[in-house]
Parts: C-alpha cells; sequence; structure tokens
C-alpha cells in the first residue's frame, strides 16, 4: 500500500499540515522540524501524489510540445533548447511528433488540455488552426514554433521561409545553374509553402531560369531518395542541373540518389543545396550546402515567450521572434 500524508505525520510526530507545508513551502517550518519531516519520508519511501497536487493547483509543471517530426535533426535540436528553458523554470516538457498529420496532432491537443499544462507550444501541421484557437480561448496559452501567423491571436517565433528560400535558389542561380528542381513536401505545411514562395521570386529575377517542382509524401530521406532516382534518370534537356530541397533530409537522400547509387556528380552535374543546416549536413558524402536555422534558440525562445505570458498575462511583452535564415556553402553547390 502506498504510503500517504498522514503515515509521514504520525512518523514525525507532527501534524499533517506540517508535512504539506514542509512539501511545499518549507520556509514556514524550522529547520528542526524540516529535518524531522524529511528523515520521515525517507524512512518511509514516502512519494508525493503530484497529480493530485496538479488537479488541486488546476495546472502542472509541463509544457506540451508538438513537433512535425521529431526524427528530423532539425525538431530534435528544437526540442533540446525549450527543455533547456522549462528546466530552468522547474518545468518539464511533454514531446510528441504530429508526424505532420493534422488528426494526430489534434490528438495531441486534446490530451495535452487533459494534463493540464501549462502552455502547447505547436509547429502546425496545416493552415487550420481552429483547434489551437479554441485551446486558447479555454484558457490554454499557445506559442507558435518556427511559424508565424497575421493576426496576433498566438505568441509565435520563426524564421523568414520566403528570405530562406529566396537565398537558396539565388545561390544557385548566382553559380550558373539555370534547371532547377524544387523537391518538396506537402504544401499544406506553411514553412514548405513559404520556401517554395521564395525559390519563384529569385527565378522570376532571372530571364532564362525555371524552376520545377518535384512532390513528395513527407519530408524524409526516404522520399528524397526517390525524387532523387526520378531526376537521375532523366536526360538532354530535361535533366536538371541543380535541386532545392525543402529540408536536409530530403536533401541527404537525393544525395544519396545521385551520388551514391546512380554516380550522378554533385555539383559538377548537379548542385544540391538543402534547408534547416542540421549537424550532419556538413558530415555527408559530399558535404551539404543549407539555409541554416536556430533550432535550439527557436526552441528556447519559446518556452520563454510562453513563460512571460504566464508570469504576466495582461502585460505588455515580446509575443513574436523572427529570425533571419543564413546561407551556408558547402561543397554540393561550390
Amino acid at each position: 500500500m502506498a504510503v500517504s500524508v498522514r503515515d509521514v505525520a504520525v512518523a514525525a510526530s507532527v501534524s499533517v499540515g506540517t508535512v504539506s507545508n514542509v512539501l511545499n513551502n518549507p520556509t514556514r517550518v524550522s529547520p528542526e522540524m524540516v529535518a524531522r519531516v524529511q528523515q520521515a519520508i525517507a524512512d518511509l519511501g514516502f512519494v508525493r501524489n503530484d497529480a493530485a497536487r496538479q488537479l488541486r493547483a488546476g495546472r502542472s509543471r509541463s509544457i506540451g510540445l508538438v513537433v512535425l517530426d521529431i526524427g528530423n535533426p532539425f525538431f530534435a535540436e528544437v526540442a533540446r533548447g525549450a527543455e533547456e528553458r522549462a528546466a530552468e523554470s522547474g518545468m518539464a516538457v511533454l514531446l510528441s511528433t504530429s508526424d505532420e498529420k493534422p488528426e494526430r496532432e489534434s490528438a495531441y491537443l486534446d490530451l495535452f488540455r487533459e494534463q493540464r499544462v501549462n502552455g502547447v507550444l505547436v509547429t502546425p501541421a496545416s493552415d487550420d488552426l481552429e483547434r489551437l484557437r479554441g485551446l486558447q480561448a479555454a484558457g490554454v496559452p499557445v506559442v507558435l514554433v518556427d511559424r508565424e501567423v497575421p493576426d496576433d491571436v498566438f505568441a509565435s517565433v520563426s524564421v523568414d521561409d520566403v528570405e530562406g528560400g529566396y537565398l537558396a535558389v539565388s545561390h544557385l542561380l548566382a553559380r550558373g545553374r539555370r534547371h532547377i528542381a524544387f523537391v518538396r513536401g506537402p504544401v499544406s505545411i506553411r514553412q514548405v509553402a513559404d520556401r517554395l514562395e521564395g525559390a519563384r521570386r529569385a527565378v522570376a529575377e532571372v530571364a532564362d531560369a525555371r524552376l520545377e517542382e518535384i512532390a513528395v509524401p513527407a519530408l524524409s530521406v526516404l522520399h528524397g531518395r526517390a525524387a532523387g532516382e526520378q531526376l537521375r534518370e532523366r536526360r538532354g534537356e530535361d535533366r536538371v542541373d541543380a535541386v532545392f530541397a525543402a529540408n536536409d533530409l530530403l536533401a541527404v537522400g537525393v544525395l544519396q540518389a545521385f551520388a551514391v547509387l546512380g554516380r550522378l556528380r554533385v555539383p559538377e552535374e548537379v548542385a544540391l543545396i538543402g534547408y534547416d543546416d542540421i549537424d550532419f549536413a556538413s558530415a555527408t558524402v559530399v558535404p551539404l550546402s543549407s539555409i541554416r536555422q536556430p533550432a535550439h534558440e527557436i526552441g528556447y525562445r519559446a518556452v520563454d515567450l510562453l513563460l512571460r505570458g504566464l508570469d504576466d498575462p495582461g502585460g505588455e511583452h515580446e509575443r513574436r521572434v523572427r529570425f533571419r535564415p543564413e546561407l551556408v556553402v558547402r561543397d554540393s553547390t561550390a
């Protein structure tokens, strides 16, 4: 049978209220009494019922985080940044992945609400934000991660992905490439749509350049390899001379199809650039050029915005953080 607060009180010869104070407000109790209660706790092996305490308080010490794909090192680093900031305030991050599926995202949001989390950080899987609006209206603060919306309903930490797409394709065009393939995931993911918009803007500035979209179901190495195999088999005028991948995982897959499986030379025959600048982008068989996002800082600042809102709900504090992307040039476009 579990040891109760009453059992601790009996063992320490104090009241239940004194045990409660030792657990929650130790400064109200004399050092000698604290030592006596702590000794009883140790002797009995007492473990506090944190779930019950959370129910009484109406909130837990946790923050929910929903990302598109925890298998993507970019989001893993976002989560590390979020955990670091949460730990500084004595909180924990409950991490989940939507796998780019809106219905899975909704299921986790419902779960987090049931768990009475202090707030939710989320990278939305689609443009439909009604579930998030409802969550915030119910008193659960929401911070968008790697995403921004025009209105001021949500706090957000994002990167200018339109500029990122523009930087990537402008770099390829400056290298003399003119037939560029954009290997992308679903445009229902706002980051993908914004990177495409930036790519189109860059191509529109060069008269003889053209951009071709290669759609894949998900932003993964496997789907990048499938796109690369398709592009590898082209001949003559159909063959592209550059590829912009919507993220580094896709770019790694394309590189596998080109350089490892197909012996299509990168960058001599086809230049290749990715997005996110994950750690192993520089360690591939041909080091990848990429558009860098400050993943760790994105997660850290997202939790910081959430905590500021909790500490001062009606205060005038920063609600939007927007980073600029950075072009990182390596051998794959050199």
